[in-house]
């Protein structure tokens, strides 16, 4: 007797429709995501589709595209032609679209259009995750990623090439427009003044093009480079006028500071005009704006022939990593002990250092409050820093570079030794040996989950207009998931409702 098999018939239709959910299994994430979704607050969307023409072809349900874009993101699927593709293919995509299959141009510009607004769900799903008891403050952790542009470091030049191309091109240009008159002329005598023939050559075409974006590239690069020594010239204006106003100074060396720190204003003015909504500086200390990369200058106030810039995306640069140079964005996490990332932030700058305070005062936007402890690596030792956190009540705990952690000619007798003096103690107390190490499992742990699990390694969007908005995208995506596996909020599990 032969073995039976079980039906199988693909071709068979239905008697009666099937329940879309019934295709997945009970708990999965993409009924858990359409629950979600079914929460936020998506007012901002509403408002900006409802202020559209009324007529025409209707627009999909911000409530759909807003729940592919995010099951997308958690599931590693961030090309917008590999979403439309997932809602005739996969089923969780086919679940949560209802059987509707927005083209990828339609996917891409609701990404782009409303940007803004998807980045603000960040705080409303960090809410949900404080409600369902995640721990949201307290003590948090605070590192940086390199992750790669959507641009190839091929792609980049420096500015000393650039001048060295740009004459190069224009005596190419000059000379191909010349043959193209010489030729134009002879074809004059031969064939009439009317005839028409090919009128710009392709080689032609192509040196133009690459001759403006070196041109447009190289202005920014000098404009940039100009406000970058009026700022340097401006700080340095701050201190002479400070040493003028010490006690104890002697009149001579009093009005050599006065003279000099005119003098800087004046060159600053004439590299940088001052802006009239803000002629100061900010310090930071109390801002939000990561720092940004300063480029490279010179004393008269052009850019050094190292400084970048890079063809395709010319906000990202080229940064290390574990050795390799890349053309990347710094992406910035601050993430509490249940590995939740509480404020998030993305710089062209390869350092650190610089972005530890507005990365705290996020945190306060974000979160509601500021932290109380705070772990991080030497990249954000700075006595800049460590200032900030003893003001805002933040008992920090940052480690000293190797060559710092070893000295033993502590105390210190060095001006700026002080806060490393005081922080080598810290670190080396019962408290410092229990809380330092967590650091490595409560914010490195994240980046791994990124860029490991989520597969998130490269930004699909270019610019420091676009670019934060998908870190924010992909930060709260990162918090869906740690929700998701805590088992939901207020009565709302992943289970089928």
């Amino acid at each position: 007797m032969k073995k039976q098999y079980r039906s199988w018939a693909p071709e068979q239709a239905y008697l009666l429709p099937p329940s879309p959910l019934e295709w997945l299994p009970e708990g999965h994430l993409a009924f858990f995501v359409l629950e979600v979704v079914r929460e936020l607050d998506l007012g901002a969307i509403e408002t900006a589709l409802q202020a559209k023409d009324p007529r025409g072809e209707r627009p999909y349900s911000p409530r759909m595209m807003t729940g592919l874009i995010l099951y997308g993101y958690c599931t590693g699927v961030f090309s917008s032609r590999k979403i439309e593709r997932a809602t005739h293919e996969d089923v969780p995509f086919r679940v949560i679209a209802g059987g509707a299959h927005p083209h990828f141009t339609t996917v891409n510009e609701f990404r782009l259009v409303h940007r803004m607004a998807l980045a603000g769900l960040f705080t409303q799903v960090l809410t949900l995750c404080s409600r369902a008891g995640l721990k949201t403050l307290g003590h948090v952790s605070l590192d940086g990623s390199k992750v790669q542009a959507n641009a190839s470091k091929h792609k980049a030049m420096s500015y000393g090439r650039m001048k060295t191309d740009e004459k190069r091109l224009a005596e190419e240009v000059e000379g191909l427009l010349r043959r193209a008159e010489e030729i134009d002329a002879r074809e004059d005598s031969e064939l009439g003044p009317n005839s028409i023939g090919d009128e710009i050559p392709v080689e032609l075409r192509h040196r133009e093009t690459r001759l403006k974006r070196i041109r447009e590239l190289k202005a920014e690069l000098e404009k940039e480079a100009a406000e970058e020594r009026a700022r340097q010239l401006k700080a340095n204006a701050v201190g002479l006028e400070a040493k003028v106003e010490e006690i104890g100074i002697a009149p001579k060396a009093r009005k050599e500071a006065a003279a000099l720190a005119k003098r800087a204003r004046k060159k600053a003015e004439e590299l940088s005009p001052p802006r009239n909504d803000d002629d100061d500086d900010d310090d930071g200390s109390g801002g939000t704006q990561l720092s940004l990369h300063r480029v490279p200058v010179t004393a008269d106030g052009k850019p050094k022939d190292k400084a970048q810039r890079n063809f395709t995306d010319g906000d990202s640069r080229i940064m290390i990593r574990n050795g390799v140079f890349m053309q990347a964005y710094n992406a910035q996490a601050l993430v509490s002990e249940d590995q939740i990332i509480v404020a998030h932030g993305v710089t062209n700058n390869g350092a650190d250092t610089e972005q530890l305070m507005p990365m705290l005062n996020r945190m306060r936007e974000s979160a509601g409050a500021m932290a109380t402890e705070l772990t991080a690596d030497n990249g954000y030792l700075s006595e800049e820093n460590a200032e900030f956190c003893a003001r805002n009540g933040v008992d920090a705990f940052v480690s000293l570079r190797k060559k710092d952690a070893e000295r033993r000619d502590f105390p210190p007798t060095m001006p700026g030794d002080h806060f490393r003096f005081a922080m080598q103690m810290k670190l080396a107390s019962a408290r410092g040996r229990e809380l330092y190490p967590k650091r490595k499992v409560i914010v490195e742990p994240v980046f791994g989950q990124v860029k490991g699990a989520m597969g998130f390694r490269r930004f699909s969007l270019r610019g420091l207009l676009k670019v934060p908005s998908e870190w924010a995208i992909v930060s709260t995506c990162h918090n869906l998931l740690k929700l998701f596996r805590a088992g939901g909020i207020n009565g709302l599990t992943p289970a089928t409702m």
